[in-house]
């Protein structure tokens, strides 16, 4: 049976720069970075230091498992910011936010409150965007109206 998530894929278009992003920007650590055969695909992955069983695999799209067609449709997306990768959460969003937006992090929207917690997008050096979450201390708040 399934136990979890293990790697999730985030499509970049340059593996050395989102590399870079994703470790000198966001604080994660490389997991993994090799390449998969003479002239292979290259195996990059990251994550938390506070989550050692979930990975992020940075890929650049095409390979053996995507047709040249179908990786630059892919590529269009990623560059013009239509994929949304994901939540990063924190526990500090306002004292994380500053950091981020100090180390060169684009944010697209300030910290927010919504009934999930406190929220803030940001985009990767690839265009992706992720919303970045203080989850609220006893789960969702039914009790108000929201509207985003």
């Amino acid at each position: 049976m399934i136990k979890g998530l293990a790697i999730s894929t985030v499509w970049v278009l340059d593996q050395d720069r989102a590399k870079k992003f994703y470790t000198e920007k966001l604080g994660l650590e490389v997991r993994t970075d090799m390449t998969m055969g003479e002239g292979g695909m290259r195996w990059l992955t990251v994550g938390s230091p506070n989550q050692p069983d979930v990975e992020l695999t940075l890929m650049v799209p095409g390979g053996p498992a995507m047709d040249p067609e179908s990786a630059e449709m892919l590529r269009k997306l990623v560059t013009k910011g239509a994929l949304g990768a994901g939540v990063l959460t924190t526990d500090d969003i306002h004292g994380d936010y500053k950091k981020l937006k100090d180390r060169g992090v684009e944010f697209l929207q300030e910290p927010q409150e919504r009934p999930y917690g406190t929220e803030a997008l940001f985009r990767d050096d690839s265009g992706n965007w992720f919303s970045f979450t203080q989850p609220r201390e006893g789960g969702l708040d039914l009790d108000r109206d929201w509207t985003c």
